[in-house]
């Protein structure tokens, strides 16, 4: 076949046609390069649009997110501050409806700790009494253990739990309290106490009788405990004052002069072995001053057991005094405590008691997150009251105290 001229028309004509081609190959390609390029720029200027408006949102968000969570905030003080004012109203209009009549009225029963029994719920009682102008012969107070002397100035009638019901029967009704609630606090009144009003209410020979119990106190005073109220609040709603001092009738054999310590296992002062060390220590470094009388009476009432105590022949237990019912345990360790030139032992329980009697009183903690609500009141009403002296002691200070001199002295041999 003969290739075609290159001076030929059709040589021409595809020489042509093959320009024209490469010609818009080259435009086309150039168009999509600029059109990508101008496609990247507006999409950069979008882009640059987006995150201003973006960030001028955001910061518009931001600022007005402020008066927002102002405003919530106190939307859930105001509503906490309305349950605490309604919850107060609602437990005083009980009591009002409780002393409304001329009946008696049975204040109890006490079945809990004697700390809260001591620093709270007997001076609200004073509180309730002066309050509402009761007469002391209308108010019959129940608890336990022989604290009759505790209620002097507040019942004319105090009736021993333990005089109606049995020891383990008490247990027993505190075990079931805690697998309940998990705590023995008596925030509610339950069958029980049904059970001990009944037998009261036989004794007193009533058909009916109005019953002061110490739920209310626990749901007043829960909005002190919790930092919903101040301690003006607490002061409004107690009397503290000293107790009536027992006189020295039911033990022989105690030395003239003593220290009583009274050391169990609690949250404020878990058994630990750091904890046990420093128990020995200090009745150890007690016992160098003067005797000490340990209020050891392992009765076991309760979830607190006692520390064992060992020492020398300057150490004595309750129990080789006497040995102590549940009727009158209580009863023992008060007049024990009141003849004692101070008390040392964990902080809560009988170390409330101790100023209240007039007699200095040093508390032992090594965890303080429950207590410190209850220091606050305790330093402030013993203070007050003029009574014993109350000082608390935290293990802590001890410890990191004593690893620092030891650091010391190791650095100084």
């Amino acid at each position: 076949m003969k290739l075609p001229d290159q001076s030929s028309d059709e040589a021409v004509f595809w020489n042509r046609i093959d320009q024209f081609v490469r010609q818009k190959k080259r435009y086309l390609f150039g168009e999509i390069k600029r059109n990508k390029k101008v496609a990247r720029k507006w999409m950069l200027n979008i882009g640059r649009v987006l995150i201003r408006t973006g960030r001028h949102v955001i910061e518009r968000f931001w600022n007005f997110r402020k008066p927002v969570l102002r405003v919530t905030r106190r939307a859930i003080k105001l509503r906490d501050q309305s349950d605490t004012y309604l919850t107060e109203w609602r437990v005083e209009r009980e009591v009002e409806r409780i002393v409304s009549d001329s009946g008696p009225i049975i204040v109890g029963p006490w079945l809990s700790e004697v700390g809260f029994e001591i620093l709270y719920w007997i001076p609200f009682l004073r509180w309730v009494k002066k309050a509402y102008d009761l007469p002391s012969e209308r108010l019959v107070a129940v608890s336990r253990g022989g604290v009759d002397l505790w209620y002097s100035d507040i019942a004319d009638t105090y009736i021993d739990v333990f005089d109606e019901i049995t020891s383990e029967d008490f247990v027993r009704a505190n075990e079931i309290r805690i697998e309940l609630s998990g705590t023995l606090k008596h925030f509610s009144s339950d069958g029980f106490d049904a059970t001990i009003l009944d037998a009261v209410r036989k004794r007193l020979g009533v058909d009916r009788q109005r019953v002061l119990h110490p739920s209310l106190m626990y749901r007043l005073f829960r909005m002190f405990w919790s930092g919903h109220r101040p301690l003006g609040f607490l002061d409004s709603h107690t009397r503290h004052t000293k107790m009536v001092i027992p006189e020295r009738t039911s033990l022989d054999g105690l030395p003239d002069r003593y220290a009583a310590v009274k050391f169990y296992k609690a949250k404020s002062l878990p058994d630990e072995p750091k904890n046990r060390l420093h128990v020995e220590k200090i009745i150890e470094m007690l016992a160098e001053q003067l005797p000490v009388v340990a209020l050891d009476v392992n009765l076991n009432l309760d979830d607190h057991s006692d520390y064992e105590i060992s020492g020398g022949s300057d150490v004595l237990s309750i129990r080789d005094l006497i040995s102590p019912t549940p009727s009158t345990n209580l009863a023992v360790q008060t007049e024990i405590i009141a003849g004692a030139e101070m008390f040392v032992g964990t902080c809560g329980s009988l170390a409330w008691l101790a100023p209240s009697l007039g007699v200095d009183s040093v508390g032992v903690y090594s965890d303080a997150r429950f207590l410190h609500s209850h220091l606050y009141v305790a330093r402030r009403v013993y203070h007050l009251m003029r009574g014993g002296t109350f000082s608390a002691l935290d293990l802590n200070a001890i410890q990191t105290m004593g690893f620092r001199l030891g650091e010391m002295n190791k650095g100084r041999s």
